[in-house]
Order: structure tokens, then sequence, then C-alpha cells
């Protein structure tokens, strides 16, 4: 009988040691973070606490001079903490990896070294096609903070600064309704024997379940109106109580408008925020009556909105005051920059630990969301449509 011939030699049939992935030594950071020159812009990526965890980590940070003062924290508070000062702004955008809250102008693009890593906010709405040709010719992987979503599924970044967003619009109506402000005289709180102010929600989303809390809390009388049950349901149950809610329907919203004080509009759209209130809504309006049109950033939801700055923010028209300030956070500058430093401080350390922003990529998904530039190649599909690139998968170039 003849023996059977093993495709395999004896002593690749012997039992073999197991070959474990050897994760990368941690490596180390060196980060940039220049001064904010888009107009208004007050806010700081990282907060002298967050940089004290940092540079304990054994990371070294570069921050420009004056980069901290719109959130009132001074040079001297970072240098206390750890950080270099530089008031050399091409030095601070010299480094392997650039920490910013707005994306960097075409100019500040030219500053930065081929293959840097950039984490920024990407606000696709106000990009043009020659900031990521840019990119891509300097070979830079970038990340977009407002894309990067945690293990829950949400968008972390979106979410603090929807909930800053969404307090700050009752707050500033309340300020609009004063004498001070030439408003109608009316106070945002519950006085005894005095009926209570209305206000209207439009949209139950982050930024309108914090704008309820808060109107709720001084004292209003609020009403909410979206049209997913889902999402109204949702705001309910995170209140802990029963508000007066509705799907949008012309007739119900044209009453509720009428008889309102303040008008707070939180829709988002897709590409645009649909117009829900008609300027003939607006026109039947109380006389002095405030609008607070938070969507004003995708377009605005009322028909009379026009984009205002932080140092003119309202107008009137048909008698009805106006506030739609693009980028309420950065009125409240500290707490902005503090809710972004709670977000970036723990990614910027696990990039650490994992061994740079390659090997955390392709541990975590929700990070890897995030990514919209690899080395010079687009890996968002939705950037890539919206202005004709050509864009690759990003699961196809990482392994």
């Amino acid at each position: 009988m003849s023996s059977i011939h093993s495709p395999f030699s004896k002593s690749q049939l012997l039992p073999q040691e197991e070959t474990l992935e050897i994760l990368k030594k941690k490596s180390n950071l060196f980060i940039g973070i220049p001064r904010e020159t888009a107009f208004q812009e007050k806010r700081v990526c990282l907060t002298p606490d967050a940089v004290s965890a940092i540079v304990n980590n054994g990371h070294r940070l570069l921050i420009e001079t004056g980069a901290g003062l719109g959130s009132k924290f001074s040079d001297k508070d970072y240098s206390e903490a750890g950080a270099e000062i530089s008031n050399d702004t091409a030095k601070v955008y010299g480094c392997p990896m650039i920490l910013k809250v707005v994306p960097p102008t075409l100019e500040e693009i030219k500053l930065i070294n081929p293959q840097t890593i950039l984490i920024s906010a990407l606000q696709l709405k106000t990009q043009s096609k020659k900031y990521f040709e840019t990119l891509a010719s300097k070979r830079i992987t970038a990340l977009a903070f407002e894309f990067i979503r945690d293990e829950d599924g949400a968008y972390p970044a979106v979410r603090s600064l929807s909930e800053i967003a969404g307090t700050a619009s009752v707050l500033i109506a309340s300020e609009l309704l004063s004498n001070a402000s030439e408003g109608n005289g009316l106070l945002f709180g519950n006085v005894s024997g005095v009926p209570p102010i209305e206000v209207v929600i439009l949209g139950a989303g982050t930024v309108g379940e914090f704008a309820a809390r808060s109107a709720i809390g001084l004292g209003a009388n609020v009403k909410v109106f979206d049209n997913s049950i889902t999402k109204l349901r949702c705001l309910q149950a995170n209140l802990g109580r029963t508000i007066y809610t509705s799907t949008i329907q012309p007739k119900y919203l044209n009453k509720a408008l009428k008889r309102c004080d303040v008008a707070i509009g939180a829709v988002r759209g897709k590409d645009r925020a649909p117009v829900i209130v008609t300027e003939a809504m607006v026109e039947q309006m109380k006389s002095g009556s405030v609008i607070i049109d938070v969507s004003i950033d995708m377009g605005g939801c009322f028909e009379t909105s026009e984009i205002t700055t932080h140092t003119k923010p309202t107008f009137k028209k048909h008698g009805i005051v106006h506030y739609c300030v693009p980028n309420i956070p950065s009125r409240y500058a500290r707490t902005a920059s503090a809710s972004i430093s709670n977000i970036f401080t723990p990614y910027l350390l696990k990039i650490a630990d994992d061994g740079g922003l390659e090997h955390s990529i392709r541990m975590d998904k929700g990070l890897k969301n995030g990514l919209y530039f690899y080395h010079g190649i687009l890996t968002n599909r939705s950037v890539g449509e919206w202005f004709d690139l050509k864009h690759s998968d990003i699961n196809l170039l990482i392994f």
C-alpha cells in the first residue's frame, strides 16, 4: 500500500507558537494650536487644564501668542500648564499635528507642512473645491470633529455645541425682551399672578431640547413643534414632564406664533434648513416679540431671517426683533472652549496611547467617521459628491 503524501512538511505539522499582533508603542505628540483668525471666532481648542493633562502624559504643545485671549485664557495660563508659547505663526503651523476650531484658510494651509495631521471643524457649507484641492496637494490627513461619533453613534461635538446654542437662545431672548434692550419689558420668569411668557420652539433636536429646558426653568410656557413624533416623544422623556407638543401644522403653528413672545428656530435640513415660518406668518406676530433663528447657519427657518453678527446681532422687520447670528456658542467662548476641550483631550490621549492616528482609526470606527482626508486622498463620500471630487473608501486604504 503506497504512503499518502502530505502537502505539509513534518516541521509544519508540529504545534507552532501563536504570533499575536504587537501594538505599536505609545507615540509622543507634538501639537500646534494657532490663534483663530476667523471673523468673531473667540474659541480655542484646549483649555489650560487640558494642556496640563496632555503635557503630563509626555506630549508637546506649541500655542500661538494670544490664542486663548478670546476665551479669557492668557499666555501665562498656558505656559504654566506646560505649553510652549510662540508669536511665530509659521512655526505653529509647522507642527506635525494642528488643532483648530474653524478650518484653516487657504493662506494658512500654505504654512502647513506636507503629511501633517489637521483636526478642526470642516463647515462643509462654507467650503470651496479649492480648499480640498489644496489639502490634497499637501498630502494632509484631516479629521472633522463634527463628524466624529462616540460609542453610542452620536456626534459629541455637535451635541455639545447644540446644548450651548439651545440654552443661549433663551438667555439672549430674555435680554432682548428687557427694557434695557428696548424690548417689550417682559421678564422671563413665572411671577405670581402674572401670565408666563409664551415660547414657541421649532425643532425637537438637541437645540430644541435645551432651549425648552432653559425656558421651562425660567418659568415660561413652552410649545414645541416638530414633524418627528419620535423626537417629540424623546424630548418629553428627557425633560421629565409633559409639555405642549405638535407636528408642524400651519393652523396650530400660526395660532401659537400669534400669541408667543419668543419664537426659536432650531430645524436642520440636509442641504438647507426648511423655511417653516413664512413672511405672512411673521407679520401676524405680536409687535416687539423676538425671533431667535439658530438655524441661520443653514439658511434659517424663518423667511424673514438675514445673517447678523455678534457686533450688530439684531434687526427689526414687521415690528419683530430678529436675532440671526450663525455662531452663537462663540458668544460664550469660555464655556464653548471648555466643551470642545473635553471632547478633544480624551481623543488626543487615545491617539498617543494607540501609537498614532492610523492605529486609532483602525480600532475606533467613530474616529474613522471623522476622517475626510488620508495622506491627501479624499475619503468622505458626501464631500466628493458635493464638490465633484474623486474619493476613495477609507476601508480600502486602511487594513
